[in-house]
């Protein structure tokens, strides 16, 4: 196949992206495939009079690793200034590509408007369609939607930029309502916390959640073509899941399989699978849930195009399920294709 894998972006989760895209690509050149490997913000500037040129099967050494701290992203619009999110040659190179391999996380990448943009100009594409994408990406309908389903999820409050909060219990959990990777995210223990979490928070988004904080085991499912896969456990040696602990390798113990027995391992599958379906999501994702003491499950959130890094949890679960990297790449091809059959 010819695959052009879209990564980078313009996103906080730059560099989470890059680490994917590039993992992606090489996984798929090993598998015979021709593969472009272009970033969705920066695209090319001069294409090449014959655009196929620029699918390669050659395995190239592009792999990146994610950066401790989130990129300059006022760096990064220097870069190409304007408005438009998607660089030049971006959409040509996609039309001449089998399907677009979508390596993005956070933004413009999961938020559905280079779904619903990639829709437009009838360009296949990995993961989940717009409304999936746009309803999973935003907590706040999120939450509404998991109720309506009767999925537990923590109860919160949404502010807008400039209104004010009193009377929050402590301590809770402060995110901005569309982001990932934990960017902008803190938890907050103490009063005199609040209002520097609230900030970090809307410098990320208009719009910011303060969730009550649930006391328990972080565990995540992935879902793939509708079924769950192996649950994981995710124990962070200091603090919380927040960005550094997600991609440095090291400072996080992650158990796949969980510890868990037979019947709650499935009881998280099932919320896993709820969840995704109560956002309208498909071909795969991964939904973040919390168990209390009392063995309560909460869901959180469910991500529409989870990491692949090299410490990501997808490739971790499908390990589990006998599938190794390659293989898994190939499986979201084939199930995101389902789409349009």
């Amino acid at each position: 196949m010819k695959i052009a894998v879209l990564y980078g972006g313009y996103s906080p989760e730059r560099d989470v992206s890059a680490s994917s895209g590039t993992g992606v690509a090489a996984a798929l050149r090993q598998r015979g495939h021709r593969v472009a490997l272009v970033d969705l913000f920066l695209g090319v500037e001069a294409l090449p009079a014959d655009v196929d040129a620029l699918f390669t099967a050659e395995d190239k050494d592009e792999r990146q690793s994610v950066r401790e701290q989130e990129p300059d992203m006022e760096a990064l619009r220097r870069l190409r200034p304007g408005r438009a999110l998607v660089g030049p040659g971006v959409l040509e190179i996609c039309q001449h590509a089998d399907i677009a391999f979508l390596a993005l996380h956070g933004g413009n990448g999961e938020n559905g408007q280079l779904q619903a943009c990639l829709d437009m100009f009838g360009i296949p594409y990995t993961g989940s369609g717009y409304l999936g994408s746009a309803l999973a990406m935003d907590k706040e309908l999120s939450k509404e939607l998991f109720r309506a389903a009767g999925i537990l999820t923590p109860a919160g409050v949404t502010l807008r930029r400039g209104e004010s909060i009193s009377g929050i219990a402590l301590p809770c959990v402060v995110k901005p309502c569309s982001g990932g990777s934990s960017v902008g995210t803190a938890i907050v223990e103490r009063p005199e916390q609040l209002q520097a979490a609230l900030d970090a928070a809307f410098e990320c988004d208009e719009r910011v959640l303060v969730e009550e904080y649930i006391r328990g085991r972080e565990l995540t499912a992935g879902i793939l073509n509708g079924k769950a896969m192996p649950v994981v456990e995710i124990i962070p040696k200091e603090g919380f899941y927040d960005y550094k602990n997600k991609y440095q390798a090291g400072f996080t113990v992650e158990l796949c399989p969980a510890p868990l027995d037979e019947e709650t391992t499935r009881r998280v599958q099932q919320v896993a699978e709820a969840a995704f379906a109560a956002l309208k999501l498909q071909s795969y994702g991964r939904a973040d849930i919390l168990m209390d003491g009392e063995g309560r499950l909460y869901c959180l959130e469910v991500n529409t195009l989870p990491g692949m890094t090299p410490t990501s949890l997808i490739p971790q679960m499908a390990a589990e399920m006998g599938m190794d990297y390659g293989e898994l790449c190939e499986k979201l091809i084939e199930y995101s294709m389902e789409k349009y059959q």
